[in-house]
Parts: structure tokens; C-alpha cells; sequence
């Protein structure tokens, strides 16, 4: 598949700041959600990107670097357990994405913005969801990359603050051996309450 099919009909409409979106952290239990947006140049030539889900996790860290070093702009936007618990996951992400947007549109004057699935009614510019977009697009697939990494980082500086709980392997994902580590240790600051796993060791507690 081409994954640059949909910025070229959009080239071909002289539209030509796109901006990809999309977001990783809806599943964990613990932490940010993460969105990213990514323009990137009509030359930009990463042989393998795609999905970040589907790269080995040292492909994504190199893929990272060399996007953020050649993109023309990239925003991020994150948003908390505390709000997640408020608003649900959904719109989380969503205000996530419309972070990121936000700040590439303080850089440059975006045209067009490729999600992956999400419809965004509040972006005031044209915008497109696509179905499993982060293997369709190369914009989208730019920045799940630099979602899911950053998110990934941010576990990591969890797991060095409390390496009991595993989060450098699970990333904070409901994995057994995360549900274990929380049913014996306890929840730590940055849990989704409302989240079942999580909820259940709160009424545990509370009993």
C-alpha cells in the first residue's frame, strides 16, 4: 500500500501542509494519554514506517529520532489520569490531539489534518479520519511513532521511581503481573480510577 495516498490527493488539490494525528495510552492504567501531530516534508523518505504497534521497540526509538530531526513542525499534547477520569478516554484523546494540533498551528499554517479514526468537530481547519490511518498514511504513521514513544518514556521514568510495579515492560497496560503488583502493593499516584483493574483494588481498599 502507498502510504503517501492520501497527502498526494490532497497535493494535488494544492493543499500542502498536512498534518497526521494520533495518540497512544488509551488502554493503560496508569499515566497520560499521548497525541502527536507531525508535518512532514514532501521528500521525507523512512523505509519500514508504519504502524508504531508493529515496530520493534528500538526501530521506534530510531524511527523518533529521525522524524523529529526531519519534520517540518511536530506538537504534543498530553492529558492526565485526573482528567481521563473526568471526561472518559475518548475525549481525552481527543483534547490530546487537539493539543498537538495547537502547537504545530503555532508553528505553521496547517491545511489539512489526517487522523487515525478520530473526528475532531471543534478543529477549525479541514480535517480526515481514517480507519487504521497509523498503516495508511505516512503522516499518521510519523506520529504514532512519536506518541507511543514519548508515552513509553514517560514509563520508564515511572519504573525507575517504583520498580516493583513493572511499568519499563508493561508500559502501564493491565497486563497479570501489573494487576498482581497493585493488588499487593497498592496504587500509586496517576491511575485511571475509573478504569475496572483499578476501581476493583479501590473498593478492595475501601472495604
Amino acid at each position: 500500500m502507498d502510504l503517501w495516498m492520501y497527502e498526494k490527493e490532497l497535493y494535488k488539490k494544492n493543499i500542502n501542509l498536512i498534518g497526521g494525528v494520533d495518540e497512544a495510552g488509551r488502554g493503560p492504567l496508569v499515566g497520560n494519554v499521548v497525541a502527536a501531530c507531525c508535518v512532514l516534508p514532501k521528500d521525507f523518505v523512512l523505509d519500514g514506517l508504519t504502524d508504531s504497534k508493529k515496530l520493534s521497540e528500538k526501530k521506534r526509538e530510531k524511527f523518533y529520532d529521525y522524524i523529529i530531526k526531519n519534520s517540518l513542525a511536530y506538537g504534543i499534547g498530553e492529558v492526565t489520569p485526573e482528567e481521563i477520569d473526568k471526561i472518559n478516554i475518548y475525549e481525552a484523546s481527543r483534547k490530546a490531539m487537539m493539543i498537538a494540533i495547537k502547537q504545530v498551528q503555532d508553528k505553521l499554517n496547517l491545511e489539512h489534518v489526517l487522523t487515525d479514526a478520530m473526528p475532531l468537530p471543534d478543529l477549525d481547519i479541514p480535517h480526515t479520519p481514517i480507519i487504521k490511518g497509523d498503516a495508511k498514511s505516512i503522516s499518521i504513521a510519523a506520529a504514532s511513532v512519536i506518541a507511543k514513544v514519548t508515552r513509553d518514556r514517560e514509563m520508564y521514568e515511572l519504573d525507575k521511581k517504583y520498580p516493583l510495579y513493572g511499568y519499563g515492560k508493561h508500559k502501564g497496560y493491565p497486563t497479570k503481573k501489573h494487576i498482581e503488583a497493585i493488588n499487593k502493593y497498592g496504587l500509586i499516584d496517576g491511575y485511571r480510577k475509573t478504569y475496572g483493574p483499578v476501581k476493583e483494588v479501590l473498593e478492595m481498599g475501601n472495604k
